[in-house]
């Protein structure tokens, strides 16, 4: 990559399409769901829209992370990067970019969760992410 990535917050709703063919189109680990419609995403920015952030090379958004502070911990969610711009320091910026922000609010802990199967395992662990000895349990609530 000759030119330098810029990472800048998600602008919304002007990035979400972007951002939503980024997490169709990123492979196996990133699964859109029901809390990522564009309703739900609109909610969210109502929440802490600062926390959600896209890396743009030439004017295309080839990465995106999205994380969540409940003002005692955080959660990180979809990041994603093109397959053709990995290997390239993208998905470390962004995460760096996020924990900073973090950091900035207080927050001492941040968790993500992913899939058993998911081939980021080996990029959360070199950059300090940590297997923890819990199940995660969901449930609908609508």
């Amino acid at each position: 990559m000759k030119k330098p990535v810029h990472i800048r917050p998600f602008q919304f709703p002007d990035d979400y399409g972007s951002v939503v063919e980024l997490w169709d189109h990123s492979g196996p680990g990133v699964h859109r769901g029901r809390s990522d419609t564009f309703e739900e995403i609109a909610k969210k920015q109502g929440r802490d829209p600062d926390l959600f952030l896209v890396a743009e090379h030439l004017g295309k958004i080839v990465g995106a992370v999205m994380g969540g502070y409940d003002g005692r911990r955080a959660l990180v969610y979809h990041l994603a990067v093109y397959e053709e711009h990995r290997q390239q320091g993208i998905g470390k910026a962004l995460m760096e970019n996020l924990e900073e922000l973090l950091r900035e609010k207080g927050c001492l802990r941040s968790y993500l969760l992913i899939t058993k199967n998911n081939p980021a395992i080996e990029f959360y662990e070199k950059h300090g992410w940590q297997l923890l000895d819990l199940f995660a349990l969901g449930k609908d609530l609508q």
